[in-house]
């Protein structure tokens, strides 16, 4: 492995240096730090850590290899103390730790719900309910499921776990029983919080009375805490079920925070996957810890006074690290939303961003794509001024989508953070330092501090230089997985036999002649056409580059003759009326910009595409709409089952 200094990349978009102190405003300066984390690793994490509160130091930075990798040994911290107690004692238990808003709105389209917290308030909340959990029995190592909406009471429960040492179990708010089940009885869960239920898109979303369907099928539950959120009555089971509200009015005990190990599990994070029951990645204390802190200062520049908005979910991963946890250890503000961004229309989001001033907003090439759907009006009618960074997660985004993202959302000044990680990766991985790292529009850059990429053939033998193939992790990081929950064979075959020469992201990837990556989507979604390997991400970002097209996904299908064929997804502008001539259009950019060999067998335009909730395609209904004429398989995590239904018009 290379330790050579990268060259600085010519023709590419040079943001702007800051004068914030600390901030990395020169892309040699991340070359030195690069190069000092791969060299002398020790030295460099010994550091780093130093910002952090311990009980008691590591003794050891990393130990072990592969899936044996352990970090910060010996040492002894707590997740919520430094999140939010070590804000406290450096005297900024006044600062604004959490807003909330919800959908609700009044007659004068005003929001009916704001709540604001200072970090000493939200302390005093997560102390009162780890008080709560610790008289029903919590101890440190137990599983607590949280079933929340996106409320407040959602990052409390999850920092009263952590306060306890307790592992948070959170299943997002929209799972069916069977689903919560699962994850609930392979946690080995005994206690459970939730809510009455929350509200989307105008409408209550039931959750007791699913978590109460569920239960029937288990005794392993003893307690369930129910938050009173939208007032609707629901069942009692005597003995078992406790208001949130009563529990912590009688509670007169606040546990101090518990001192675990550094490898400490601090919380489970269930995989959906497309085939075989979900998987419980693990993640510890420390290592999570360390990762999370330093991204949410390098990646998005994050300190004390600035606020964060993240649009995901905390019951997915982005929300957990960059909606909860990486906020708040930076000494930030966070701001979180219950409901649809939609609602009551899109101009939603451009309010709230002129309501509560955030300096970064980390959202979703979906989401954009859904406002750049919307046209530039509206978000031109509203002030933006405070945004200083914008970001994206979740899957490729597009150049074109990039550049509306910073031209009408950042005014063409705040620069684009593109992030490739994922639930096993614990947080941020590769993507650009927002001051020092030239950007090249659709692509993560470079990796963080320790980490390195390397990409290899089918075969796994490596891919040095320009090239493209399967994405791996060839040292271990902070925040990595420590494993699969009851399953350590599976995650010893899944990461790191599965691909020779490191850890199995499971994602494909391009190396430029500058090094740069561009991430190229799942390995599954690689559409194999008489021999020749096309990456979804290279067919749709040649699609969405016709003007007419408001998004696309493609999926390939059995052919006799290729052995695969493409099929395109293709959703159209407002305005686009003409789908003879959009058809045109697109195959001449698919000739140009990826090859005839690429050319779909059919196009298929649609109302919608099947996006999760946190606005990411699911790819994998399409390959199987695509293949066997129906769905199947589990479209629990389905924000709209009717963008499967209907809406089909083949071109």
């Amino acid at each position: 492995m290379t330790t050579q200094a990268l060259p600085i990349p010519s023709t590419l978009i040079v943001p702007p240096a800051i004068g914030r102190p600390g901030a990395i405003s020169r892309f040699e300066d991340y070359q030195r730090l690069y190069q000092a984390s791969l060299v002398d690793p020790e030295r460099f994490w010994r550091e780093q850590i130093q910002g952090f509160h311990w009980f008691q130091l590591p003794k050891r930075m990393l130990m072990g290899e592969g899936p044996e990798a352990r970090w910060f040994s010996g040492g002894r911290t707590n997740l919520a103390y430094n999140a939010l107690q070590r804000h406290i004692d450096q005297g900024r238990g006044e600062h604004l730790a959490l807003i909330w808003e919800s959908e609700a709105v009044n007659d004068r389209q005003e929001p009916v719900h704001i709540r604001r917290y200072t970090y000493r308030q939200l302390r005093d909340e997560v102390a009162q309910l780890a008080g709560v959990l610790a008289r029903l029995g919590v101890q440190a190592g137990d599983r607590v499921t949280v079933y929340l909406p996106i409320v407040p009471e959602l990052p409390i429960a999850m920092l009263a776990c952590a306060w306890l040492g307790a592992v948070h179990n959170v299943v997002f708010a929209g799972f069916p029983a069977l689903a919560l089940l699962d994850r609930i009885e392979d946690s080995g869960s005994r206690v459970v919080i939730t809510a009455d239920g929350g509200w989307r898109n105008g409408k209550e979303v039931p959750l007791k009375p699913v978590l109460d369907e569920a239960l029937t099928r288990t005794d392993l539950v003893k307690n369930v805490v129910v938050l009173r959120h939208t007032q609707t009555p629901v069942s009692w089971v005597p003995e078992r079920d406790f208001w949130w509200h009563e529990l912590v009015a009688a509670n007169h005990s606040q546990p101090v925070p518990a001192e675990v190990e550094s490898n400490h599990p601090s919380f489970l994070m269930y995989t959906s996957g497309s085939t075989g029951k979900p998987k419980g990645v693990v993640h510890g204390t420390a290592g999570y810890m360390v990762q999370t802190g330093l991204t949410a200062q390098y990646a998005f520049d994050l300190r004390p006074g600035d606020v964060s908005w993240c649009t995901a979910d905390p019951a997915w991963i982005t929300g957990h690290t960059y909606t909860v946890y990486g906020p708040l250890l930076a000494g930030a503000s966070t701001l979180i939303y219950e409901g649809v961004l939609a609602f009551p229309d899109w101009e939603r989001v451009w309010k709230i961003i002129a309501r509560h001033q955030p300096r970064v907003l980390y959202t979703t090439p979906a989401l954009i794509r859904a406002w750049m759907r919307q046209g530039e009006a509206a978000p031109r009618r509203h002030d933006l001024a405070s945004l200083r960074l914008l970001a994206s997660v979740g899957e490729p985004i597009n150049p074109a989508v990039w550049q509306w993202f910073r031209d009408v959302v950042g005014r063409g000044t705040a620069p684009i953070v593109d992030t490739w990680w994922q639930t096993e990766a614990g947080a941020a991985m590769i993507f650009p330092l927002p001051h020092a790292t030239p950007l090249k529009p659709g692509s993560a850059t470079l990796p963080f501090f320790g980490v390195v990429p390397g990409i290899v053939d089918p075969n796994g033998v490596a891919i040095h230089g320009e090239g493209s193939g399967q994405l791996i992790i060839q040292r271990p990081w902070p925040g990595m997985l420590l494993g699969i929950w009851n399953n350590p064979r599976r995650y010893v075959e899944t990461y790191w036999q599965a691909v020779p020469g490191g850890f199995n992201t499971g994602d494909t990837a391009r190396r430029d002649a500058d090094s740069y990556l561009w991430i190229l989507g799942r390995a599954d979604d690689v559409i194999k056409v008489n021999g020749h390997r096309l990456g979804t991400a290279e067919i749709e970002n040649a699609i969405i580059s016709v003007s007419a097209v408001a998004e696309s996904a493609v999926a390939g299908v059995p052919d006799e003759t290729t052995g695969e064929a493409v099929l395109a997804f293709v959703v159209l502008k407002p305005e686009a009326q003409d789908q003879g001539a959009a058809r045109e259009a697109i195959l001449r950019a698919i000739e140009t910009q990826v090859g005839k060999i690429a050319r779909p067998r059919e196009i298929k335009f649609v109302d919608s595409l099947p996006k999760n909730r946190g606005g990411k395609i699911l790819r994998r209904l399409l390959r199987e709409l695509a293949t066997t004429g129906q769905i199947k398989s589990d479209v629990s995590t389905l924000d709209d089952s009717t963008a499967l239904l209907g809406g089909t018009k083949p071109a």
